[in-house]
């Protein structure tokens, strides 16, 4: 079975690559590089000792994206690119709706053009509205608080009406919580380009020295000890969802959500005090306003994907930590 991964040279496509390759799928990769690196695509070869095709291209150029559909047949396509800042996509609105909303049109085109019924999306826990009582289930109420939110928001709706009108579509969406951790060879993990804006790469930076100015943002939320919540997923156990997805999507036809989480959620200091036991070092921090867009807490129920996917991810916030530092320990 060939499998299409858009968006796979990035931090949870490259490991969904690595865990599809495992699996015996045939692999081919777009990715236009623009948050990411070709170094992840030769670290998915090292770990698993298999080649596959890898293209650098944009989705949101669809002559480009063509030429790519009229090389292979696909069986299923897993939809991660896009961006994905939720900062930057409160200053930078445009550019977020037009990629990410963009490519996955040009990417549904193709797939009518081409026979390719199956998708599987990369959405968010950003659909869902900051008002929801906690924890979230795949029912609770859908609406959000920045820009990106609403690009999965609007993507999902676009793959949704276009299940309903092909009759034989099957799309899985995704809604992930929060992915940390790397690979445990060290040989790829989360590695942004800049400085980077999701916790964990932050932290391991910090730890490293390489961010001297490390802010926790936001100290007066209603929690315990004032920081954010969020249920946080080794990426390991989320690139496993995917290969499960796939057998849902062949066995089921229609559109169908599901949580993607642990169920549990830690603060952003509960965070950096299991880092620092985990692997022995001082995360150097000072505490900011909060960022736009932010919410005070986030996590899931499980049941869902439990029942259906038979996922149910088994990694502790510890392995997140210590797969984190030692993926970054060998990056410069």
């Amino acid at each position: 079975m060939k499998i299409f991964v858009t968006g796979g040279a990035g931090f949870i496509g490259s490991h969904t690559c690595v865990e599809l390759l495992d699996a015996g799928y045939e692999v081919v990769v777009a990715d236009n590089l623009s948050n990411s690196s070709a170094d992840a695509v030769y670290g998915v070869k090292k770990i698993t000792g298999k080649n596959f095709t890898f293209c650098k291209t944009d989705l949101c150029d669809e002559v480009e994206l063509e030429k790519i559909f009229k090389m292979h047949k696909f069986d299923c396509i897993i939809h991660f690119a896009g961006l994905k800042a939720v900062p930057i996509s409160v200053t930078e609105p445009i550019s977020y709706y037009e990629n990410n909303i963009v490519s996955t049109l040009n990417l549904c085109k193709m797939m009518k053009k081409y026979d390719v019924s199956r998708l599987i999306f990369s959405s968010s826990a950003t659909v869902y509205r900051s008002d929801n009582p906690m924890p979230l289930t795949e029912d609770s109420a859908l609406g959000c608080t920045n820009p990106y939110g609403w690009t999965k928001f609007m993507c999902e709706q676009i793959l949704r009406d276009a299940a309903e009108a092909e009759g034989n579509w099957s799309v899985v969406l995704l809604r992930y919580f929060n992915p940390v951790g790397a690979h445990s060879s060290g040989i790829i993990g989360e590695n942004p380009n800049g400085i980077p804006n999701n916790l964990m790469p932050r932290i391991v930076k910090a730890a490293r020295g390489d961010l001297k100015n490390f802010t926790v943002c936001g100290n007066d939320y209603d929690t315990a000890d004032g920081t954010g919540i969020r249920d946080y997923i080794h990426v390991i156990d989320l690139a496993s969802g995917h290969v499960k997805a796939i057998d849902f999507a062949a066995k089921n036809k229609g559109c169908e959500a599901f949580n993607l989480g642990t169920g549990k959620g830690f603060s952003v200091l509960e965070v950096i005090e299991t880092f620092e036991k985990a692997n022995g070092v001082k995360v150097p921090y000072s505490l900011a306003e909060r960022r736009p867009g932010d919410i005070a807490t986030c996590f899931t129920k499980t049941e869902k994907a439990e029942k259906l996917l038979g996922f149910k991810a088994e990694k502790t916030l510890e392995d997140m930590c210590r797969d984190s530092w030692k993926y970054q320990k060998g990056t410069t």
